[in-house]
């Protein structure tokens, strides 16, 4: 029997099973292989990947399909892309430098800048809350026919005691996570099964940009706020920085390469179900009922459509992206307001302040997929921040070293900042009344 089946179970000082320790080490020196060796570095990107399917991505991805049909899946394609070659650099600069985006974000850039940052990053980590925590209410309050302020405190609950995995090392928070993931994607897997898709109008819909008029350049907006997470990007920094310990240079090159691996492999399934979603709608809801754009019609008006099965199936997966989001969420918040200005507050103190704006929105009557979809867009206009303090941290050779971004990977990086930049410059401009190009309506 092997070492590694033989070690107990037990959490090392830096928080990771003695298993998976031991099970990186083995990898590290060549002798474990293959997937065993790939699992044990599994963990970050599955975490930060449910950023990308979060109720947000509901909101969004079912306003596209319905309103759209499959003309817009071209921008859950691109947003993926980005999303994959940015969670990559977040992962590198934990890696690399031992220290989190937010942490070198206050070393690095002056105290005028690093105090926009934060504020800007503690708008979108609201944001994000409130998106999450009212999915997940959404789906309970659905499920089981109560009220939503009764879905609402349910969700509470459950993200409180899933909190408290953490104390037990990162490992059972990444099982836990990645188990909700496989959930959403079966689900979707499901649906994918059940709905008539029109594949060859999908295929054709994910190479083709246009943007049918300004609802549409709303909507692509919102998409990828609701993909690249601007708390994600800092969060992914954050679990790489102290989760492998290496000892030489050519094991940092071994774990950025699994690390690369991985957000690739996560990211392509959280893409996959990205997809999944806008196809859904598209199919289910385009032709007879392109104005459903609500999570609660989408869900009353998929059982006399497709059955109450894909409904049932349709729940299951918004309950799970709302938990598990809203706990990857509130990992987020913590490292961000510790990485910017050196504060950590208790776990239920955080989670009950971000839980406000949710409560507040409801108590005013503000329809709920309306604040998903609004709350998507304001992670889009804030996702420059992060995204540029990364382009600009991880470029550099003094910080960097040898594993500063090559000129392809610099010029995708600034290319996609100046993408993001350009389509909330242009929705803004539309907010204030200014005529947009090419777009009408």
């Amino acid at each position: 029997m092997s070492a590694l089946s033989q070690s107990a179970v037990s959490v090392t000082p830096s928080g990771m099973t003695s298993r998976t320790s031991l099970a990186i080490s083995e990898a590290l020196a060549g002798r474990l292989k293959g997937p065993r060796a790939m699992l044990a570095f599994m963990g970050p990107a599955v975490i930060a990947s449910i950023a990308y399917m979060d109720p947000g991505n509901y909101a969004t991805n079912i306003g596209a399909g319905a309103g759209y049909g499959y003309a817009l899946i071209w921008v859950v394609v691109m947003a993926n892309m980005v999303a994959m070659l940015f969670q990559a650099l977040s992962a590198k600069l934990g890696i690399v430098t031992g220290r989190n985006l937010a942490e070198m974000s206050r070393d690095r850039f002056p105290f005028p800048v690093v105090i926009f940052m934060w504020i800007v990053s503690e708008i979108a980590a609201m944001a994000t809350d409130l998106a999450e925590f009212l999915g997940g209410a959404i789906g309970l309050s659905l499920l089981f026919g109560t009220s939503l302020f009764t879905g609402m405190v349910i969700t509470a609950l459950v993200t409180y005691a899933l909190l408290m995995f953490d104390r037990g090392g990162f490992r059972p928070m990444e099982l836990i996570i990645g188990g909700l993931v496989g959930v959403i994607g079966v689900s979707y897997l499901i649906e994918m099964l059940i709905a008539p898709i029109d594949w060859s109008a999908a295929a054709a819909g994910a190479v083709t940009p246009v943007l049918p008029d300004a609802g549409a350049l709303t909507l692509a907006v919102g998409i990828i706020g609701a993909t690249v997470m601007p708390h994600a990007v800092y969060l992914h920094s954050g679990l790489t920085q102290h989760r492998v310990p290496v000892r030489n240079e050519g094991e940092r090159r071994k774990v950025l390469k699994f690390s690369n691996i991985e957000v690739v492999a996560a990211l392509a399934v959280a893409g996959l179900v990205n997809i999944a979603m806008v196809m859904m709608a598209a199919s289910a809801f385009h032709a007879g009922h392109s104005d459903v754009a609500e999570i609660e019609t989408a869900y009353h008006t998929l059982t006399p459509l497709l059955g109450a099965a894909a409904a049932g199936v349709f729940l299951v997966s918004l309950i799970a992206s709302g938990i598990s989001s809203s706990v990857v969420g509130t990992m987020a918040g913590q490292m961000i307001m510790q990485g910017f200005v050196r504060m950590e507050i208790p776990v239920f103190v955080r989670r009950l302040v971000t839980m406000v704006p949710a409560f507040a929105v409801v108590a005013a009557g503000v329809n709920a997929t309306d604040a998903l979809v609004i709350s998507q867009v304001v992670l889009s206009l804030s996702l420059p921040v992060p995204m540029i303090a990364l382009v600009l941290l991880t470029r550099r050779a003094d910080i960097m070293g040898s594993y500063a971004n090559g000129r392809l990977t610099d010029a995708l990086a600034i290319a996609a900042t100046v993408l993001v930049l350009s389509l909330n410059a242009v929705l803004v401009a539309g907010a204030l009344g200014l005529e947009i190009p090419g777009l009408a309506g």
